[in-house]
């Protein structure tokens, strides 16, 4: 009697479902998994503006007293952050680019408390929760 080592075909369909079901699933995580990293670096290059705004508070004795002048901060736009803005009172406005998703507006915006500057962060522009950083979803 002879034995057949193959698969059968229903067994060939069966394996190649689940692994359609699987990347199903992961696709979509992992592009949002890619556009949240290069969303995050624009928060990572905003970390110099941070400073400047952290010691112009120092300096200015409040963070109301900084003005857009008041901040001598000049960005290099990345391959990710297209720009980073200072404005009123230290808020910082970023604006991502070439993310494989929408164009985030980050706006860090920050408040004294307990000896030092925290930031909050808020996007302006609707991205879906699941492509930001972390400190940006609310």
């Amino acid at each position: 009697m002879k034995r057949n080592y193959g698969f059968t075909l229903i067994e060939l369909m069966i394996v190649i479902a689940i692994l359609g079901i699987l990347i199903a699933i992961a696709l979509p995580a992992y592009q949002n998994y890619t556009i949240r990293t290069k969303n995050s670096e624009c928060i990572a290059v905003a970390a110099s503006a941070k400073v400047a705004v952290s010691e112009a508070a120092q300096d200015l004795g409040q963070l109301s007293k900084i003005t857009a002048t008041s901040i001598d901060y000049q960005f290099v736009p990345s391959k990710y952050c297209e720009s980073i803005g200072v404005g009123a009172a230290g808020i910082l406005t970023l604006l991502t680019r070439n993310t494989g998703g929408p164009v985030a507006q980050l706006q860090l915006t920050p408040s004294e408390g307990n000896g030092r500057v925290e930031w909050d962060c808020k996007e302006m522009n609707n991205v879906p929760k699941g492509q930001l950083p972390a400190e940006c979803r609310q």
